[in-house]
């Protein structure tokens, strides 16, 4: 890991003091204003967000050599399916004994470079009385934030759905931020079997559109997630076709609502047939019609490409991320995992105290594979089989 050490130490960093709790909301400056003069009368107007450098830096951090995303922001009751799981109650004391032994793993920030919140997180402290956020921030990761108010039926469409949570996202966008957060994510998802419909396609794009603009304006880098789903038995190459069509469409609608794409991650799906197809992929496929999508879709401004699992075992999801960062590519791209890393150290831990530091070496190990594989040098040796598990859920519900 010397390697990786030497490459984190020449990224960009944020300096801790710029996402500690508490910092007074910045008044935005006056909009500034760029006008250009093409032969015609009419005029060009581009706003610029007052936080615009702020930005870019939050987002080169959280994508820096080596590191990912760690996503633990399940809803209560996503958490209490997974607490379920292991035979505890869903609790506010269990979830936050969870988060605490997720957050306080020695030297995650090493393989972790931000964490996505719910929202109780956000403001929770560890068993011990610490604030989460002052833990992260501790272990060099950038607190960030889920701010989407979850998935509902689209009307007019074919069983599909739209994800709502625009109403007051500008105040809490803006409360999130002097709590400490620097980043958002907003999930919304799009159905292959259903369609996918023009409109539920557009519904997508235009709300993640509207949600970057408005976490811009209030100093969080949006990340960008339309989440195409697993579910169904169509090929890898309907699922090229189909992500070519919503990134298109997601892309036009971020520059429609003038976003700072130097300012933005996304968290797109990796292209693999869909989990009830016969046909398989190998790891070398899936970065090949991934990359193919990226290039053609994707900006190079953009600085970080952060891949959803969706359902992979964690091995597999490891495969994929490693495959694609086998030559140089335009932007970082690397992972932001939720099951793929949780999945072996909530098993492990099982709810009992005694086994916490079994569970966090368990969570570091799922850690530094995924680092590895960003650099491209991960081999896959030594996995247990637990790892190597799927775990794709028909419909499953964040």
């Amino acid at each position: 890991m010397a390697a990786s050490a030497s490459l984190l130490k020449s990224s960009p960093v944020l300096d801790k003091s710029e996402f500690l709790k508490g910092q007074a909301l910045r008044q935005p400056s006056a909009v500034s204003v760029v006008r250009c003069q093409p032969v015609s009368s009419s005029s060009l107007t581009v706003r610029a967000s007052s936080y615009a450098d702020e930005l870019v830096k939050t987002a080169k951090t959280v994508a820096s050599p080596g590191r990912g995303i760690l996503a633990m922001d399940e809803s209560n009751a996503t958490c209490g399916k997974r607490l379920a799981s292991i035979g505890l109650e869903n609790t506010e004391a269990n979830r936050q004994a969870y988060r605490t032994l997720l957050v306080t793993a020695p030297g995650l920030g090493q393989y972790i470079s931000g964490a996505i919140l719910f929202e109780e997180t956000l403001y929770q402290s560890t068993v011990d009385g610490k604030k989460i956020v002052d833990i992260l921030v501790e272990q060099n990761i950038v607190p960030g934030i889920k701010v989407d108010k979850g998935l509902v039926p689209l009307a007019g469409s074919n069983n599909e759905s739209w994800c709502q949570g625009l109403d007051g996202l500008a105040s809490r966008s803006a409360a999130y931020y002097q709590q400490g957060a620097r980043f958002a994510k907003w999930r919304t998802v799009v159905s292959i079997p259903n369609g996918p419909s023009a409109l539920a396609v557009k519904e997508a794009a235009w709300g993640l559109a509207r949600y970057a603009a408005i976490s811009q304006d209030n100093g969080l880098v949006p990340i960008v997630e339309p989440e195409i789903l697993l579910d169904g038995e169509h090929g890898i190459e309907r699922t090229f076709e189909v992500s070519l069509k919503v990134w298109a469409e997601v892309f036009f609608y971020l520059a429609e609502n003038n976003v700072l794409f130097e300012g933005i991650l996304l968290k797109p799906s990796m292209v693999t047939p869909g989990a009830e197809c016969k046909d398989k992929a190998t790891p070398e496929q899936v970065a090949d019609y991934t990359l193919r999508l990226l290039k053609r879709r994707i900006p190079p401004a953009v600085p970080g490409i952060m891949f959803l699992s969706g359902g992979q075992s964690e091995v597999e999801a490891t495969l994929n991320l490693n495959a694609m960062n086998q030559a140089p590519n335009p932007w970082h791209v690397s992972f932001s995992y939720a099951r793929a890393l949780q999945n072996t150290c909530l098993k492990t831990w099982g709810g009992r105290p005694e086994n916490v530091k079994a569970a966090q070496e368990t969570l570091l190990i799922r850690a530094q594979a995924n680092s590895l594989a960003q650099l491209g040098k991960y081999t896959g040796e030594g996995e247990s089989e637990e790892a190597k598990k799927g775990m794709f859920v028909k419909g499953y519900v964040y």
